[in-house]
């Protein structure tokens, strides 16, 4: 990036230099031409009535008794005058064009000058003027003319060198100076590169204290984003880390237990009613073992989820229905009273999900309750809100643990859930679809008299 913009700005200030000269010599030029006609103009005006006493103008007629007198006194004049003036050329020429006077050439061999610019300008206007450029271009000839009292034109012209002549031979001043202003663009670009990319170089550096490192205005919205970027990727890696740690021990107990039951029986330590609990032992930690499999490849699938997941109108209150009557002997067998309360409301989203939702919030809300304690799920539809709730008499979750239930494999009572068979992720992945659905989810609980679990669906669709 650097170099980039080095040569974007080395391009640049080439570009602005030789753009700078350009204009500066195209304007000095035209004051030049400017001057030059100013001068020829006042020299003109002083030939014409330099050789005669009469006060005539351009463009006026001299009476005709005494016009050749003054015509020969003016003449005189313009040919004693001009012959000082080694820059400048006078010629006097007729209406139709004929040459009666040149002060640096014989007139004999001269062309009609009737279709020259300058004399056709003053014949009808009084006075004219012209710039004509030699074949080479290396020299300029300047034509002032006036129109005489008698009716013929006087032209005055000077030669001098052409804005391209000018620039030749100002062109070793020209590269030097361009030399040295690329010199300094280079090393002001290198400086302002520099002192443009180091605020990101820091950021670079030290990507845990971004926020603490001063930038320009302009990179504040990208430093922050990099830094919350930053934040996000460091607490995906830690649950990662986390994630891996905890699967590992959670896999390491029943795996323990099932190689040990095993090792007993197969080295014949265990006969009839040994071998019978041992192998029921052996079974409860291989399901174990497979709960946390499948809850951890689900829960995996769901955090590499890719595109949209297509929705389709859902009735809450029938996967409900659904999902207690699959866990009501569950409920029985625990001494737990399981009932559904609520009307029909349709909602957009992924079946599967929502009963995977459900069960796992009616699987928690059964096995952390006491006997003969009740599980009621409601769902309501209440002013566009589509919610569904889920509410046991069980043992409830402390203030402190309220805000990490969700968390992958956090447990509050974990004497309990290992005795329930529960795998700690149950909650966790209940987070995720809410998250998938765009939807809100509330915790209301005490210790010893019970957890309210209330999702809520906006306007009965996820919003995207």
């Amino acid at each position: 990036m650097k170099k980039k913009i080095n040569r974007q700005l080395m391009a640049l200030s080439t570009l602005a230099i030789v753009i700078t000269l350009l204009l500066m010599a195209v304007v000095f030029y035209r004051l030049f031409q400017a001057q030059v006609m100013e001068d020829l103009k006042i020299y003109a005006y002083a030939l014409a009535d330099g050789g005669t006493d009469q006060e005539t103008q351009a463009g006026e007629t001299v009476p005709a008794a005494d016009g050749n007198a003054a015509v020969a006194d003016r003449y005189a004049y313009i040919d004693r005058y001009s012959h000082g003036r080694e820059n400048v050329r006078a010629t006097v020429i007729t209406p139709e064009g004929r040459v009666l006077y040149d002060s640096n050439a014989d007139i004999g061999g001269m062309d009609n000058h009737a279709g020259r610019p300058e004399v056709a300008e003053a014949l009808r206007a009084g006075e004219g003027r012209c710039v004509r450029q030699s074949s080479t271009m290396q020299r300029s000839t300047f034509y002032f003319t006036i129109l005489l009292p008698d009716g013929n034109v006087l032209r005055v012209a000077r030669e001098s060198h052409s804005i391209w002549s000018i620039l030749y031979r100002s062109l070793p001043a020209i590269l030097a100076a361009v030399g040295a202003v690329f010199i300094l663009c280079v090393l002001l670009s290198r400086y302002l590169t520099a002192s443009l990319v180091a605020p990101i170089g820091r950021l670079v550096e030290d990507m845990d204290h971004i926020g603490e490192k001063e930038v320009y205005e302009e990179l504040r919205p990208f430093a922050e984003r990099i830094r919350t970027q930053h934040e996000a990727i460091v607490h995906n890696a830690n649950m990662r880390q986390e994630f891996s740690a905890n699967v590992s021990h959670e896999l390491k107990t029943p795996l323990t237990a099932v190689s040990g039951y095993a090792e007993l029986i197969g080295n014949g330590m265990a006969t009839g009613q040994d071998a019978v609990r041992f192998a029921l032992e052996i079974r409860r930690n291989a399901n174990r073992l497979l709960m946390l499999i499948n809850d951890t490849i689900r829960l995996s699938e769901l955090d590499v989820q890719e595109g949209e997941i297509p929705f389709e109108t859902i009735d809450l209150y029938e996967i409900a229905e659904d999902c207690a009557e699959l866990l009501q002997l569950r409920a029985r067998e625990r001494k737990v009273d399981l009932r559904i309360l609520g009307e029909k409301v349709m909602v957009q989203g992924d079946r599967q999900m929502l009963e995977e939702l459900l069960h796992n919030l009616l699987d928690n809300a059964i096995s952390y309750n006491n006997a003969g304690g009740a599980v009621l799920i409601s769902v309501e539809d209440t002013d566009g809100k589509k919610t569904l709730t889920v509410e046991d008499t069980g043992i409830g979750i402390p203030k402190e643990s309220q805000e990490r239930v969700f968390e992958r494999f956090y447990r509050v009572d974990k004497s309990r859930s290992k005795s329930t068979g529960g795998t700690g992720l149950g909650l966790a992945i209940v987070k995720h679809i809410v998250a998938v659905h765009h939807a809100g989810l509330t915790l209301v609980s005490e210790p010893g008299q019970g957890t309210r679990i209330t999702v809520t669906f906006e306007d009965g669709k996820p919003h995207r």
